[in-house]
């Protein structure tokens, strides 16, 4: 990891995730009544547990809007949801001013171009493998794994390496 990077990760205290395309698989699933149907993937979970572990908050800002999402983040205790938000960087926006937190204090996990703006605006701009090459150009690293498959996980991983974390919270479990 270049010091380049580390010094980025080294400031993050929000880590903030978008969920379709990221969180998910980003395909859209209805069943016959209309109801929408998500599939989360658990290492991605236990990724966000350990950020929230080690004192770095956490926000989901997606721009559909679902019970699922909200079961979701409930679960994992996510502390920030901002769901039906198309303008990600205004919600980013909003989500600094609720905190107190900053650009330099944030990263960020997106697929595609609604999330580019908020990739751009803070410190760590992320994104997953198989999103948007024009996103990925933008963005500071990109995952190895695919959306829903693990690339949530990644992204709080490198954080947590960046700042010198991930060991300690990996011994934990011996």
């Amino acid at each position: 990891m270049s010091d380049a990077l580390v010094n980025k990760l080294k400031q993050v205290k929000l880590a903030v995730f978008d969920v379709d395309g990221v969180l998910t698989d980003g395909k859209l699933n209805f069943l016959a009544d209309g109801s929408e149907v998500k599939n989360f993937n658990t290492l991605d979970g236990l990724g966000i547990k350990l950020l929230a572990q080690s004192g770095i908050r956490t926000a989901i800002i997606t721009g559909r809007r679902s019970p699922q999402v909200e079961r979701r983040a409930e679960a994992l205790g996510i502390d920030h949801l901002y769901q039906g938000r198309e303008d990600k960087l205004i919600a980013l926006q909003e989500l600094w001013r609720d905190t107190g937190l900053n650009a330099d204090e944030t990263a960020y996990i997106g697929d595609d171009l609604p999330d580019l703006a908020a990739i751009r605006a803070v410190a760590f701009g992320a994104t997953v493998n198989g999103g948007h090459q024009f996103v990925a150009a933008h963005a500071d690293w990109r995952t190895s794994r695919t959306a829903g498959n693990g690339a949530g996980r990644e992204f709080c991983e490198i954080i947590l390496a960046g700042q010198g974390k991930l060991e300690a919270l990996y011994n934990e479990y011996l």
